[in-house]
């Protein structure tokens, strides 16, 4: 997330007013609103363009914006700000927040962190789906495909919105049209490439950028407008009904291309944290509705009098001198709502990671000052890829559009399923209450997808290739960890069985601490077993520590450390972290001394299991999973790395494990 989005975090869960929620206000625009904010640039091109759109008669025109009005209005409006935005995790939203609330009571069985070579020492919280209902399971599924098709659109995002602002450099002349393509991936290549340096600077501007956009295309479609202003009766709904009638099957298909009006839904749930519900409510209203409202009843009316202007209406609103600043503010704005997308793409990674559903990543964190501000390579550098082999591939941003829908129109019905279980089992809402709020939702939501559908042969297939992919990556991660955990855990002493072998044994203690990373919390881990086994040695102090993550975005500091003395200078420490924070063992161990554990830093050293997989046919999952498996594994971040400990007090141990 942007600097805006961040520096404000921590407000969250309190009203603002005034002064503070006009600043919240303005990061909202330049945050949550650039994906939805950029639609202008090719959503009524691509409902008035064949073969998926309707010719530019007035009464298609007419239909068009008629959907346009209410689809904005019900689905951005009601859905999403009025209802959706009131099921939070804790002040958080999006759709991993909300599949982590709808498992939350069934958590109760917790992994912590281990140092096994195949991914642990990684925070990790295992839901037992084994136990849970069937229905359950299925919405924790659905979360984690919705998830995964988030990741399409991060991708398609940068690569629609840059290729759509550059392509208006072809309406002021065709010299330009060789360039759009190389022009295009030269900017995302850069964009990717800043990365690195953090959010911080481009962070800064994102509000008055937004804002200055939102002017513009507003002010660029009033004066049509006052040409035509018969256009206005379009938000009469007759007309939409009116155009179904008329273009009967072909009219049904147009939602395919309408639904690009309200790509940025999912946004304003997911960023809800850092800016608050009513100052992302406040942006709405005050600005960014109205905006969007004016230029695309601006665009239809230019399409009255113009109808060849189909092929970019929203370049035909401006002519002449104002065709150049429309084009550059446009790109600019484009990289905006592609900044956001990719911040909210490491975001979403490093949840995942949090809650177990992906192995290690690289996390930087590019602020000393905000927690939330992130970098993750391996993302980045996969998404670059990605957008560019995508711009290089479709080369035309009507091309883009066709793949681009149905990734968001799945995550918009699934959020719908299970704000419904919210509704039911947490809220305890009446039957009919929820069936039909459900029913409202699904009406949208799954008559976008079946209109995005018919798209799949033609660019559709994209996203869902990459859903299906992370998919079966997160699951195999989860399966596998699981198995390993189960593995590890059947192998493990009882801590009370060793501690009386210690005390009847009393082996040679050595001064120091040693820190063993436990991937549970009842047994005693195996790397301390191994390590006493042939060392025949124990230190003074030996501290066992189980890192969990709770199904909350972040746990209270004064929740975050348990300490408790086993006797004989054994120690149990669980550490609890929320999926949206990063563990820190160091910190770790200095807060355990205020809990009594005698720690010194400098004398400590860190022990960690290294396991090598091997498969057993017959056994846990399919073979090309545990393939899978275990290439995630070996490729995972290194346990020292991802916790930050000094490299040269670890020591590992390594062990066979059958999977």
């Amino acid at each position: 997330m942007s600097t805006q989005a961040e520096a404000v975090a921590s407000t969250h869960h309190q009203p603002a007013h005034g002064p503070d929620l006009a600043k919240l206000a303005l990061g909202a625009i330049g945050v949550v609103y650039g994906d939805i904010g950029t639609s202008p640039l090719y959503a009524i091109k691509e409902c008035v363009s064949l073969p998926h759109g309707v010719a530019p008669l007035a009464v298609n025109i007419y239909g068009t914006l008629s959907l346009i009005f209410w689809s904005i209005t019900l689905v951005v409006s009601v859905k999403y700000l009025l209802c959706v935005m009131r099921a939070d995790n804790e002040g958080e939203g999006g759709v991993l927040a909300l599949m982590a609330l709808v498992a939350r009571p069934a958590m109760p069985e917790v992994t912590g962190a281990s140092g096994d070579e195949s991914g642990a020492l990684r925070v990790s919280t295992r839901t037992t789906w084994t136990g849970l209902r069937r229905g359950k399971v299925v919405l924790i599924l659905l979360g984690l495909f919705g998830a995964a098709l988030l990741y399409g659109d991060g991708i398609i995002t940068p690569a629609i919105s840059v290729l759509s602002a550059v392509e208006g450099l072809e309406i002021a002349t065709s010299a330009f049209s060789p360039f759009i393509v190389p022009l295009t991936c030269v900017i995302l290549i850069g964009l990717f490439a800043v990365q690195k340096r953090g959010t911080g600077g481009i962070g800064a501007v994102f509000g008055p950028v937004m804002v200055m956009w939102f002017v513009f295309i507003g002010a660029a479609g009033v004066p049509w407008i006052l040409r035509h202003p018969g256009i206005l009766r379009a938000a009469n709904p007759y007309y939409a009904l009116h155009f179904f009638a008329t273009n009967k099957g072909h009219g049904f298909l147009v939602l395919g291309s309408v639904v690009l009006c309200v790509t940025g839904g999912e946004a304003l749930y997911a960023d809800m944290g850092h800016f608050g519900t009513r100052a992302i409510r406040t942006a709405w209203y005050g600005c960014v509705f109205p905006a969007l409202l004016l230029n695309y009843f601006g665009q239809g009316a230019l399409l009255l009098e113009h109808p060849e202007a189909a092929t970019n209406p929203f370049y035909g609103l401006v002519s002449g001198a104002w065709l150049y600043p429309m084009v550059i503010i446009a790109t600019v704005a484009a990289v905006v709502a592609s900044q956001a997308l990719i911040s909210g793409a490491y975001s979403l990674t490093r949840q995942a990671v949090q809650l177990g559903y992906l192995p290690r990543v690289t996390i930087i964190h590019t602020s000393g000052v905000t927690e939330g501000q992130i970098y993750i390579p391996e993302v980045n550098w996969a998404l670059m890829v990605a957008c560019v082999a995508l711009v290089l591939g479709f080369r035309e941003s009507s091309a883009l559009a066709d793949a681009y829908g149905i990734a968001v129109t799945g995550t918009m019905a699934i959020t719908s399923m299970l704000f419904f279980y919210v509704c039911r089992d947490l809220w305890h809402w009446s039957l009919w209450r929820s069936t039909g709020l459900l029913a409202l939702f699904l009406c949208f939501d799954l008559s976008f997808f079946l209109a995005c559908s018919t798209k799949i042969a033609h660019g559709g297939w994209f996203p869902l290739a990459v859903a299906v992919g992370v998919f079966t990556v997160m699951v195999t991660w989860k399966r596998g960890r699981s198995l390993l955990a189960d593995r590890i855990a059947a192998d493990s002493l009882p801590i009370g069985i060793f501690l009386a072998d210690i005390e009847a044994t009393r082996p040679h203690r050595v001064p120091g601490v040693a820190v063993f990373l436990s991937s549970t919390r009842r047994g005693t881990p195996n790397v301390l077993l191994h390590h006493f086994k042939h060392n025949k040695v124990l230190h003074q102090v030996v501290v066992i520590l189980s890192i969990t993550t709770d199904a909350v975005p972040e746990v209270p500091v004064d929740d975050k450390v348990r300490v408790k003395s086993f006797g004989q200078g054994f120690w149990g420490v669980t550490a609890h972290y929320g999926f949206k924070e990063s563990p820190d063992v160091m910190d770790v161990l200095r807060r355990c001394k205020a809990q009594g554990l005698p720690v010194n830093e400098a004398d400590t050293s860190f022990y960690l299991g290294r396991e090598t997989l091997r498969s057993v046919k017959g056994r846990g999952m399919a073979e090309w999973r545990k393939v899978l498996f275990r290439f995630l594994s070996r490729n995972a971040r290194s346990a020292t790395d991802f916790f930050a400990l000094p490299p040269n007090r670890v020591v590992e141990i390594g062990a066979q494990i059958e999977l």
